[in-house]
């Protein structure tokens, strides 16, 4: 009976200093220690930092907790943010050739064949001399036609296309279509189609980019549209008012197999294409004398004139 009574008193004593622990609050400011020093190097937010490290009393003892107070979020263990990635430069023209070979072309295949075209018409200060030239010596050739000169010379495009040359889209007015966006550079395709239509008949296959020059996007869409874009691998140079003998040197020094031949029918104003006139009848006897014949572009490419 001694031992229970004993036993028992033990218990009540041990109850009775735990319950004097809790009051004094030992555990809890052990507790509060612990988690205000963790917040203080964890905590995502300046605010948070800077409450636990007031709780914790440890407010100026350690980087953590200055940085904090000082408005900065501090956090050892985050990451970097990776650095996000420069968008990618667009294609070379070269380089939107060479992915896609079929949507454009710069030559035919390697046979004794010659394109010549004419880029920028109608223009009724040099068009007409060249179709003379044409004629005489009975060859055919490439028109680019511009649907703005087209509109103001609507006869100049049916003479081109009686006498039995191609014709092809070369812009409403002249822009630079890398500059433009797509729906601005579908308008310039579809107001100069619309205005040939109406003239000679029929929407043309062939485009020809002003400065030879498009975007990816651009060529794209043409080429979902059922377009063929044509450039050219010999310059003739002839926009920069070149003498008959500089136009004829920059022709036949390049000319090849399947070469297709940039000249100018048009200009701007102050133009001066009496080289390309003048140079016309000797390019033709030259390349003649050495076994070319002349084709159009549609010829050469074994594709149809007509969209």
């Amino acid at each position: 009976m001694m031992i229970n009574v004993r036993f028992a008193r033990m218990i009540i004593l041990g109850l009775i200093c735990t319950f004097i622990c809790c009051l004094t609050g030992c555990s809890a400011d052990s507790d509060t220690l612990r988690t205000g020093r963790a917040a203080a190097v964890t905590g995502s937010k300046t605010g948070d930092s800077q409450i636990a490290c007031r709780a914790a009393g440890t407010a100026g003892d350690s980087p953590e907790c200055r940085a904090a107070m000082n408005g900065r979020n501090f956090n050892r263990n985050r990451d970097p943010e990776p650095a996000s990635k420069p968008a990618a430069a667009p294609l070379t023209l070269g380089q939107l050739i060479r992915k896609y070979p079929n949507a454009i072309k710069t030559n035919g295949p390697r046979t004794k064949e010659i394109a010549l075209t004419f880029d920028d018409v109608p223009d009724p200060r040099f068009t007409p001399q060249i179709l003379n030239v044409l004629r005489r010596y009975r060859v055919k050739a490439t028109f680019f036609i511009v649907g703005r000169r087209a509109a103001k010379h609507p006869a100049l495009v049916r003479r081109i296309v009686s006498e039995g040359h191609s014709i092809g889209n070369h812009s409403y007015n002249h822009p630079q279509f890398t500059k433009l966006s797509l729906r601005q550079f579908r308008s310039q395709i579809m107001r100069a189609e619309n205005i040939i239509n109406k003239i000679a008949g029929f929407r043309p296959r062939l485009i020809r980019p002003p400065y030879g020059e498009i975007t990816e996007q651009q060529l794209k869409w043409a080429e979902a549209q059922g377009y063929k874009l044509v450039n050219w691998n010999v310059d003739s140079l002839d926009w920069k008012g070149l003498s008959s003998q500089q136009v004829k040197h920059n022709i036949l020094s390049r000319a090849g197999k399947g070469s297709i031949i940039l000249q100018h029918g048009g200009g701007g104003v102050g133009s001066n294409l009496k080289g390309t006139i003048e140079a016309l009848p000797d390019v033709i006897e030259s390349l003649r004398r050495k076994g070319y014949t002349f084709v159009t572009v549609p010829e050469m490419l074994n594709v149809p004139e007509q969209k």
